[in-house]
């Protein structure tokens, strides 16, 4: 909790869906990308609150006093999931680490990233693996300050998707 800033990470509920899907939406505006968002507040429900949940995620909350200007005490929060790597084995992925912009260089982004990393190492994971946008400096900068390297300029590694129809024809079989 550095520069004085009071605030607590704890796991993420049911309830916090609201919350999680409202930042998820103001992370994408940020990102430029609002228009692919395609998950409902239901889908965080179903995909992350189930028997066999897909992502698990954190939040960061501020005391009532210090909540945000729109009223929210959930001022942050980080999705990741677990994966597995055939070269280094256990591995976590950090799909989503967001901080609304007015709580931010307070050491909340630096509290959610090294909570996914104690709970990766707790995992028996070797490596933390997520992507940032190239135009992102400032989180790039923030990202390599904390340890982590850029695998696609070391590596030479592309980070590759199929999607949509592209997926159907590919699971027929048709390429």
């Amino acid at each position: 909790m550095s520069r004085g800033m009071d605030f607590t990470i704890r796991p993420a509920t049911l309830e916090d869906c609201k919350d999680i899907s409202r930042m998820l939406l103001e992370l994408a505006e940020y990102e430029k990308v609002s228009d692919q968002i395609k998950i409902t507040q239901r889908d965080l429900e179903q995909d992350g609150f189930s028997k066999n949940p897909f992502f698990h995620g954190i939040i960061a909350e501020v005391p009532e006093h210090l909540k945000s200007k729109d009223g929210h005490p959930k001022i942050g929060y980080s999705l990741y999931f677990y994966t597995y790597s055939s070269w280094k084995g256990r591995a976590v992925y950090m799909e989503d680490l967001y901080v609304m912009p007015e709580f931010r260089g307070k050491g909340i982004g630096k509290a959610l990233i090294a909570k996914v990393a104690q709970l990766g190492l707790a995992a028996g994971c070797t490596q933390l693996n997520f992507t940032v946008l190239d135009w992102n400096k400032s989180s790039l900068d923030f990202y390599l300050k904390q340890g982590c390297w850029d695998v696609t300029s070391d590596l030479g590694y592309h980070c590759m998707r199929c999607e949509g129809d592209a997926l159907q024809h590919m699971a027929q079989g048709d390429h």
